[in-house]
């Protein structure tokens, strides 16, 4: 099963976190500009490499998904904040044909991993998604999907709204979705993420989300 894992300088992450990888689970790396050196990483680790050269997570899990050859297929991010032997446990409601969708419920490992700037708006969001019928309470970078499916939804967005565009269309559609919760803990160099552990990437998220949900 094809894993796609979008990045962004993740050197120091990609050794742990492709050994981790199940038996059966592929790593597809989609490096999306980095400068530490971190295809070469995952090249040496066995894991296929795309370069996506437009900058966004959006951009870089969409290249994932086009280039996947199984018909299931998992995101996870590339930064160790995130376990990849859950993934099975993602991976087999949507294999055996009991879900369109399974999302990761994360659950913080330790204090200051999850700010509360971070959490705050994913609160609001997975609300309002539960508004539409989505049984959901977060806005997970830990996926299992029908990869056709995916692509039919027709996901635009090529940012950080990605995953809740994908979470709208799933919704509108009428999709299964099973939520699990995982642990959620620091990235591999100890640090938070890079996205929901800083104001400013917490406001870049922010931004691409709302631009989503407006339309």
């Amino acid at each position: 099963m094809d894993v796609i894992l979008p990045c962004l300088d993740e050197a120091a992450a990609l050794p742990c976190v492709l050994r981790a990888l199940p038996p059966g689970f592929r790593a597809i790396v989609v490096d999306n500009g980095s400068t530490d050196g971190s295809p070469e990483v995952a090249a040496e680790l066995g894991a296929t490499v795309l370069t996506e050269p437009h900058r966004g997570y959006g951009a870089a899990v969409h290249t994932g998904l086009e280039a996947a050859a199984t018909d299931v297929v998992c995101f996870l991010d590339a930064d160790g904040s995130l376990d990849p032997a859950q993934l099975p446990r993602l991976a087999e409601p949507v294999r055996a044909g009991e879900a369109e969708l399974a999302a990761g419920r994360r659950r913080p490992t330790a204090r200051g991993v999850w700010p509360w700037h971070a959490r705050a708006g994913n609160v609001l969001l997975s609300a309002l998604l539960r508004g539409r019928g989505l049984g959901v309470h977060d806005i997970a970078p830990m996926r299992a999907v029908r990869r056709d499916a995916l692509l039919e939804l027709g996901v635009a967005d090529r940012g950080f709204g990605y995953p809740l565009e994908l979470l709208v269309r799933a919704a509108d559609a009428g999709w299964r979705v099973r939520e699990f919760e995982v642990a959620y803990g620091p990235r591999a160099d100890g640090t938070v993420s890079k996205v929901s552990g800083s104001l400013r990437g917490t406001a870049r998220a922010a931004r691409d989300m709302a631009r989503v949900w407006r339309a």
